[in-house]
């Protein structure tokens, strides 16, 4: 049965919402999702009826469309799944589905190999070998990396909206070193994945309204908040991360250039596969070769260059060299079992 493009807006809308059990989605909240939602990707501000969301409930509960969406009420008012895994995004693709996917993925293709599309080729790639294995019912040939257990997915798609309509948005978050959570307005200006974790760069509305960035994965509530969203007026959000492994980084804060040595075994894969994209090959002799990057010092990059252990040794800057000193003097010392007493 053929969807159109508004309908299946409020479908995936109103599964987002259901998705998410941290709050409890009146028939109203629905209604209000969904209608910033057709605005966003349509521009229609008409707004949704209340009849609309209700049709839209019935069919997705109904098996005309294969989802048969275990959507309840609680307390006689609040929506949500009985299955608190289900999604319609889990159930297998019918096949009006796979014409569709099949026309899109033709459709990328035809951008493969220009410059300004080059993140499409990964895209289109997935999707093809999704499309084979969906129709031969084959083990995929692609395998790509991925965590089925990292959490804060789900907001992903939430920051991005604030993002875009410059919404402020009220965060309950607790890192991992506080003891409790705590609850703060916030404006978001950037999405930013780094090793399969997400995190969004934005600032705070408490005092002084600092600069953070907040790894998804310690979210544990967002709400939309009536706080004016505090524009990003000093920040070049296309080159911040330019300077940096990682995401950890303050505002005016400097880079410098990094050297380091890598014997000849592992220099290869240096090569294939730079630190970063400053990186430059300085000399080589018999045992290894000397390459420099240009970036700012922080968590990240030491945990890069640890990771080669014994076949890296970093030459500069000092304070570099020291702390990596500190940190390879304190992983031998949890290493020293005390002896057993006979």
């Amino acid at each position: 049965m053929p969807v159109n493009r508004n309908a299946l807006i409020r479908y995936r809308t109103i599964d987002q919402c259901l998705q998410n059990r941290f709050k409890k989605w009146t028939l109203e909240d629905l209604i209000a999702a969904c209608g910033d939602a057709l605005y966003e990707y349509q521009g229609i501000d008409t707004g949704v009826s209340r009849r609309t969301i209700q049709a839209d409930i019935e069919m997705m509960r109904s098996n005309k469309l294969g989802y048969e969406a275990p959507i309840i009420v609680t307390d006689k008012k609040y929506y949500t799944y009985s299955d608190k895994n289900y999604s319609i995004a889990n159930i297998p693709l019918n096949q009006h589905d796979m014409q569709v996917l099949t026309e899109v993925s033709s459709l990328l293709k035809q951008f493969k190999g220009f410059n300004h599309f080059a993140d499409l080729n990964e895209m289109v790639s997935k999707l093809e070998d999704k499309i084979h294995t969906q129709k031969t019912h084959s083990i995929p040939a692609i395998d790509f990396e991925k965590n089925d257990n990292l959490k804060g997915l789900e907001w992903i798609e939430v920051i991005r909206k604030a993002i875009v309509m410059k919404k402020t948005i009220c965060v309950t978050y607790q890192s991992f070193k506080a003891r409790d959570a705590s609850t703060f307005c916030f404006s978001g200006y950037l999405l930013k994945e780094y090793r399969n974790r997400w995190f969004v760069l934005g600032r705070s509305h408490q005092r002084h309204g600092p600069l953070l960035t907040l790894a998804l994965d310690r979210i544990q509530t967002i709400e939309e908040h009536a706080d004016e969203y505090r524009e990003n007026k000093e920040l070049d959000l296309s080159t911040y991360y330019n300077d940096v492994i990682g995401v950890t980084k303050t505002p005016n804060q400097g880079d410098c250039e990094v050297v380091f040595w890598i014997d000849n075994n592992n220099a290869p894969y240096v090569i294939t596969k730079p630190l970063h994209h400053t990186q430059k090959l300085l000399s080589e002799d018999e045992n290894g070769k000397i390459f420099s990057i240009r970036v700012i010092l922080n968590f990240e990059l030491e945990r890069e260059l640890l990771g080669f252990g014994s076949r890296m040794r970093v030459l500069g800057p000092r304070i570099l060299v020291k702390q990596i000193k500190k940190q390879l003097s304190e992983t031998l010392e949890s290493y020293k079992v005390p002896e057993k007493e006979s």
